[in-house]
Order: C-alpha cells, then sequence, then structure tokens
C-alpha cells in the first residue's frame, strides 16, 4: 500500500503522534539546557525545567509583594479583554464593510478600493501614529487591533457575498424583497459563519498587535509582562508565558469551532 493511503488506525495512535513532535522538543530543550547548566550554573539562557515550575508558581499562584495580586491571572485578563473588544469591534466592521461592498455596486466602488488599500498598511508602520493621535491609553491598543483586523475581515466578507449564487438574490428580488430584506434574509444567513472563519484566521495577527502594543504602552498584559522580565534575562517567565499566550490562543480557536458547529451545523457539511 502506497504511503499516501495510510493512515493511523485509531484516536489514539493519532494523538501519540500529534504528541510526538511536542515531546522531542521538551526532550531536546532538556538535554541543551542540561549541557548549558553544567558548564555554567548561572546560566539564564536556558533554565533548567524545574525553573519553570518555580516561576508560574510564583507569577500565577504566589501574590505579588507590591500589589498583592496574582500577576499571571491579572496580566491574562487584562490581554484578554483586549483582544475580546478589539475582534469584536473588528468582526462587526468587517461584517457590515464586506456585505456592504459585496452587495451593494455604488458602495463598492468607492469602498472596495478603500479597504483593499488600508489592507496593504503595516500596522506596525502606523504605531507610532496611533499613539500619538490615541494616547497611551486602552483606546490605541484597541484601534490597532482593529486597523490590523478589521480590513482583512471585510475583504474576506465581501469575497464571500459576491461567491453567493446570484439566482437567490434574482429569486429574493422577484419576490418583492427589498435590499435589507436581502441583507437580512438571504445574505447574513449564509455569510456568519464564514465571519466566524475569518475572525479565527485573524487572531494570529490580533495576538501580535496586542502583544506589541502591550510591550510599548501598558501596565499589565502578557505582553507587557514579557518585556518588562526581558531586561533581566528571566527566560524561566518568559518561556511559559509564551506557552501561555499558545494555550490561550489555541483555546480561544477551538471555541471559535465549536461555536460554528453548534450555531451552523449545515456550514462545511456539502463538498
Amino acid at each position: 500500500m502506497r504511503i499516501i493511503n495510510r493512515r493511523p488506525a485509531t484516536r489514539l495512535a493519532n494523538f501519540s503522534i500529534a504528541l510526538l513532535p511536542f515531546v522531542a522538543l521538551i526532550v531536546l530543550y532538556a538535554v541543551f539546557s542540561d549541557i548549558r547548566l553544567t558548564d555554567n550554573p548561572d546560566d539564564k539562557l536556558l533554565p533548567g525545567l524545574s525553573s519553570f515550575v518555580d516561576a508560574v508558581q510564583r507569577m500565577a499562584f504566589t501574590p505579588s509583594k507590591r500589589t498583592g495580586e496574582f500577576l499571571l491571572w491579572v496580566d491574562t485578563f487584562a490581554s484578554l479583554q483586549r483582544l475580546a473588544i478589539g475582534m469584536s469591534i473588528s468582526a462587526l466592521l468587517g461584517l457590515w464593510l464586506g456585505v456592504l461592498n459585496g452587495l451593494i455596486p455604488w458602495v463598492a466602488a468607492g469602498g472596495s478600493p478603500f479597504v483593499r488599500v488600508l489592507s496593504m498598511i503595516p500596522p506596525m508602520a502606523v504605531l507610532p501614529i496611533l499613539f500619538i493621535t490615541f494616547g497611551l491609553g486602552e483606546l490605541s491598543k484597541y484601534v490597532l487591533i482593529i486597523f490590523g483586523t478589521a480590513p482583512f475581515i471585510a475583504r474576506d466578507i465581501e469575497q464571500r457575498v459576491r461567491e453567493l449564487p446570484p439566482e437567490q438574490l434574482i429569486k429574493a428580488q422577484t419576490l418583492d424583497a427589498n435590499t435589507w430584506q436581502i441583507i437580512v434574509r438571504v445574505v447574513l444567513p449564509q455569510v456568519l459563519p464564514r465571519l466566524v472563519d475569518a475572525v479565527r484566521l485573524s487572531l494570529g495577527a490580533a495576538w501580535l498587535f496586542l502583544i506589541a502594543a502591550e510591550a510599548i504602552a501598558s501596565t499589565e498584559g502578557l505582553g507587557y509582562r514579557i518585556f518588562l522580565v526581558r531586561r533581566y534575562l528571566a527566560m524561566d517567565v518568559i518561556l511559559p508565558y509564551v506557552m501561555w499566550i499558545t494555550v490561550l490562543a489555541f483555546a480561544v480557536d477551538y471555541l471559535f469551532r465549536r461555536m460554528t458547529s453548534w450555531f451552523f451545523p449545515w456550514y462545511g457539511t456539502s463538498r
């Protein structure tokens, strides 16, 4: 049998194969960390695995001596709140821009090129402008996430709207539906699951913009903490924070995938 036709026989086998790269990475890290610590017990570049346990205990389960707060959870709540607000506004803005640009030619004539141009501007290049314009508070962080993700969501939704069968729009008009009714009854039900996919695909970029904004101007947040402790070369804190961000990103992505299956069970079933 050709190798392209072979599949893991059971879920357990599939799960075990999926774990192999992570196990190999941990083993590889442990080996190189042990080599460096043998030569220099005070080495901070590759701390031992036990250092990670101590750092997590200190950041997540021990109150800060200065504020009395559990820093990991304070940072997590702050970052997730910013991400949720920024992406919610991006999703709503991208949805309506995409629907209007994809459905109404007069709007698309001006709106579609404008959105395309916005999507070509590197968000990190306008970060100083955003801080100057909106200050160093929360608003600038939200605007950076929105500026970096909303145009891409809008372009994706616009394309999805244009791909709708024209027969549906013609049939709705023959039944005397106006533009608003066509949007609400024909377009939105088919576009909403695609909006969830667009938001999922934009989450990686949103995390990048969030971490960058927190690193430059913030007093709490996952990005702020990483860049705060880097001056001390505290890799025992930085690496757990990076892994925690990865876990959060995976959890949010999984939640969106489950949301699609719950609210739109028909989506993705046709081929």
